[in-house]
C-alpha cells in the first residue's frame, strides 16, 4: 500500500529533450516521384548524405535513368518494388496523381513509414494558389487512403532548383514535420536533419497539415517578386 509520504517521494521522469532523435542513417529511403524536380532533389540530397536511397516511378526504366544521372549509389526501380524495399517512402508525386499513386501501393507502403510532401496547388493568371482536398490536406488524403502505414508531412517548402544544384553544400532551411506518433515525427526529423544546413521541426498533428501545403503558394509569391529561392526558418526553438 502506496501511503500520501510515499506518493509524494516519487520523483517524475525528466521530459524528453525534443531535439533527442533518433539514428535513421541505416534505412532504406525511397522517393515516390523521384523523377520529378522535388523528387529528384531529395533523392540527390539524401544520398549524398548517406542515405541509401531507391527512386521509384511509374515506369521503372524511368527511374533506373534518373538514378543512374544522379549516381551515389541511388537506385532505381517501379513504385510498387520501391516501396516494397523502403523503409521509409516520401511521396513526391504531382497532386493531380496523388491518390490513384497511393491507392495503388497501399499494400506495398502497408506498415511503412510514409512522408508526404505534395502541394495541392492550383494556378491561374494571379499566380498560384492552394487547394484544399477533401479530406483537409494532401497528407490527410494519404492517411485516409494507407490505414495500415504510419503517415506524416514534410518538405513541402523545399526549392528543387537549389536541392538538385551540386554547387550548393547546405540548404538554409527548417522542414515542418507533421504527424500523430512522436516517434514517427522524430524519425522524419531526423532525416531532414541529415542534409546539411536542414532542421526538423515538429510542426503538430496531420490535421494542420493544410496550413502547411498552401504556405507554397505564398512562397512562390516570394520567389517571383524577389527572383530568390525562398525556404524557412522557426525562430526561438
Amino acid at each position: 500500500m502506496t501511503t500520501s509520504d510515499d506518493a509524494q517521494t516519487v520523483k517524475k521522469a525528466p521530459a524528453k529533450d525534443p531535439w533527442e532523435l533518433p539514428d535513421v542513417s541505416g534505412l532504406v529511403v525511397g522517393v515516390l516521384g523521384g523523377t520529378g524536380d522535388q523528387g529528384r532533389g531529395l533523392a540527390y540530397r539524401l544520398a549524398k548524405a548517406g542515405q541509401r536511397v531507391i527512386i521509384g516511378s511509374r515506369a521503372a526504366e524511368r527511374a533506373e535513368a534518373a538514378a543512374g544521372e544522379l549516381g551515389l549509389g541511388i537506385e532505381g526501380a517501379g513504385n510498387a518494388e520501391c516501396a516494397r524495399r523502403s523503409d521509409i517512402v516520401i511521396v513526391a508525386v504531382p497532386w493531380d496523381g496523388h491518390a490513384k499513386t497511393l491507392e495503388g501501393l497501399r499494400e506495398e507502403l502497408a506498415g511503412k513509414l510514409v512522408v508526404d510532401c505534395v502541394n495541392p496547388l492550383g494556378f491561374d493568371k494571379q499566380g498560384a494558389y492552394a487547394l484544399k482536398p477533401e479530406e483537409g490536406s494532401a497528407a490527410e488524403q494519404a492517411a485516409a487512403l494507407l490505414p495500415d502505414s504510419r503517415v506524416t508531412a514534410a518538405f513541402h517548402h523545399l526549392s528543387a532548383v537549389l536541392l538538385q544544384d551540386p554547387e550548393i553544400d547546405a540548404i538554409d532551411t527548417d522542414v515542418m514535420v507533421l504527424g500523430e506518433s512522436r516517434a514517427d515525427t522524430d524519425a522524419v526529423q531526423a532525416l531532414a536533419a541529415r542534409i546539411p544546413g536542414m532542421r526538423g521541426v515538429f510542426a503538430g498533428r496531420l490535421r494542420n497539415a493544410h496550413q502547411v501545403e498552401s504556405l507554397v503558394a505564398n512562397l512562390i509569391s516570394v520567389n517571383r517578386r524577389y527572383k530568390a529561392h525562398a525556404g524557412l526558418r522557426v525562430t526561438d526553438v
